[in-house]
């Protein structure tokens, strides 16, 4: 047959799948409660997966599909795979905030990430299958009876059957479905606990197979991050960040993510254009979405007086009142009591020199006695995030001064700016030495800008006493946070107690950050 020919007969094949695929669609959306995903398509790459979701569209195999049609209807093998494609979508993992936490679990757990990949697939294509079986009636049980299986799959093959209820011809280990049948898969608030049971059960399986077949892929596919779209990925980080163990955790998973995107566009996929970062700008990004929590709201710069006065309203002119506040425009040019009116006035209000919403200053102590923003979360680099959150918002720029000994150069100056990256990168500069700030400069800043002043340290600062001093003698609004109960908190809010532009916040309980950081923070930032 010649190429011509060749190719003329598979877009016929082609056509004549896209009937049975148009055809069962409505039918199959309609089982699963109509799911918000475009028309699926069929794809002729000689991939070994019999499925896969790019940016939320179902891919079918059109090589797995052909196969299948010599045990199978081809109906009966297409409603099975969109079956297992839809119930990833609407089931597990639903979304990637839960795929990100159960990859983490995976992680934790093996502490490799291709064995986390696979084992994270696995899990969810068996509360993915059981959920697409239990509750909708699906053709799956069918493609898994049939065809050659994996050691792998001969397991999971054994477990539907004790889940189902089925005759699957499942040869896999007894010992291992004994393990692995009794976990509720279909109950999502216990998904974490029953994955570690899950891996536990299943792991001398994978790592065997990891180790005889390292590419070796289940009939189904992988289940790679790439299939979501980059808004969702922004709020799966910012959600992942709240609940990560630490910094580095937040960084691994990152990394992963960001290696997973970069494969798929390098194999002819969405990939990137996600916007999820380098791995190297993890820590930053950690302490930005994690910020992105939170919303601090800010007190404007309050009215006063303007000492001029003018008109305001109208009311009944008397005749013991002078005539130039008369209003002969609204008096239908008459002078009688009762009937012209006349202008009462008031007196205007101002900000005076200041904007309505004033730049920030944020101060940060980075020094040996603070938590090292990389490995710990840091009370500090979240608190100065939030406060400088706060003020982007209100359309003010931001100012960081990180310091440790800063007379002794251990410190970094950003200028006002309005650059989030910029900010956090600052903030999340670990000096990790002494501890002095080089007042001339700070105040300088802060004095030539009128800008509010955030500090936020354990207040073991060298210069303490001329701190306060110096601070005590501006016309800055001045927000001190300090973390611990240290001997220089008390001396500082002693010696500001007096002085209404400054207010002394404390963090005494790590377990608290950062609820009680904003809470005490809102209550000078807030209305």
């Amino acid at each position: 047959m010649s190429s011509i020919n060749r190719q003329q007969s598979n877009r016929e094949h082609l056509d004549e799948w896209q009937k049975v695929l148009m055809r069962l669609w409505p039918e199959v959306r309609r089982r699963h409660l109509y799911p918000e995903l475009p028309l699926p398509r069929f794809d002729e790459s000689n991939s070994p997966a019999a499925m896969e979701i790019r940016s939320k569209q179902i891919i079918l195999n059109l090589d797995y599909a052909r196969r299948m049609t010599s045990l199978l209807a081809p109906e009966t093998v297409v409603a099975g795979l969109l079956d297992h494609g839809i119930s990833h979508y609407t089931c597990c993992p639903w979304d990637l905030s839960n795929h990100l936490r159960l990859y983490a679990r995976a992680k934790d757990i093996l502490d490799d990430s291709d064995l986390a990949r696979k084992a994270t697939d696995l899990f969810m294509d068996v509360v993915a299958d059981t959920h697409a079986v239990k509750e909708r009636e699906s053709c799956l049980p069918e493609l898994y009876r049939l065809g050659p299986r994996t050691p792998v799959e001969e397991a999971i093959c054994s477990l539907y059957e004790k889940l189902w209820g089925m005759d699957l011809a499942g040869k896999g280990s007894q010992d291992v479905v004994r393990r692995l049948v009794t976990i509720p898969y279909l109950d999502r608030r216990r998904w974490l606990s029953s994955l570690t049971r899950f891996i536990r059960g299943i792991r001398p399986l994978l790592e065997e197979a990891q180790q005889s077949q390292p590419q070796e892929h289940t009939r189904m596919g992988a289940h790679g991050f790439q299939q979501y779209r980059p808004e969702e990925i922004d709020r799966a980080l910012r959600e992942f960040a709240r609940e990560a163990d630490s910094p580095e955790q937040f960084a691994d998973v990152l990394e992963d993510l960001q290696n997973t995107l970069q494969s798929s566009e390098d194999n002819g996929g969405d990939g990137m254009g996600h916007g999820v970062g380098a791995p190297k700008d993890a820590n930053r990004l950690y302490y930005m979405k994690l910020a992105e929590n939170y919303a601090l709201p800010l007190r404007k710069i309050p009215l006063r007086d303007s000492g001029h006065l003018h008109p305001h309203s109208h009311r009944p002119w008397e005749v013991c009142q002078p005539f130039r506040d008369l209003d002969p425009w609204s008096s239908f040019g008459k002078y009688l009591p009762g009937i012209t009116q006349i202008w009462e006035r008031r007196e205007g209000l101002i900000y005076g020199k200041k904007e309505k919403t004033p730049d920030c200053l944020v101060i940060i102590d980075s020094s040996g006695s603070m938590v090292d923003p990389r490995t710990h979360l840091s009370h500090a680099v979240l608190g100065g995030g939030c406060a400088s959150d706060a003020y982007l918002r209100h359309d003010a720029s931001v100012a960081v001064y990180n310091f440790s000994d800063a007379p002794a150069g251990g410190r970094e100056f950003l200028p006002f700016t309005r650059s989030r990256q910029l900010i956090y990168k600052v903030l999340c500069r670990y000096f990790g030495g002494g501890t002095a700030l080089n007042l001339d400069e700070v105040t300088g800043v802060a004095r030539e800008s009128e800008a509010d002043i955030f500090l936020i340290t354990d207040m073991q600062i060298t210069n303490l006493d001329q701190t306060v001093a110096r601070f005590s003698r501006m016309k800055n609004r001045v927000t001190a946070v300090h973390v611990g109960k240290k001997s220089g908190a008390l001396r500082f809010i002693k010696a500001s107690v007096k002085n209404p532009n400054i207010s002394v916040f404390g963090v005494n309980d790590a377990n608290d950050i950062p609820q009680i950081v904003l809470g005490s923070v809102r209550s000078y930032l807030s209305q």
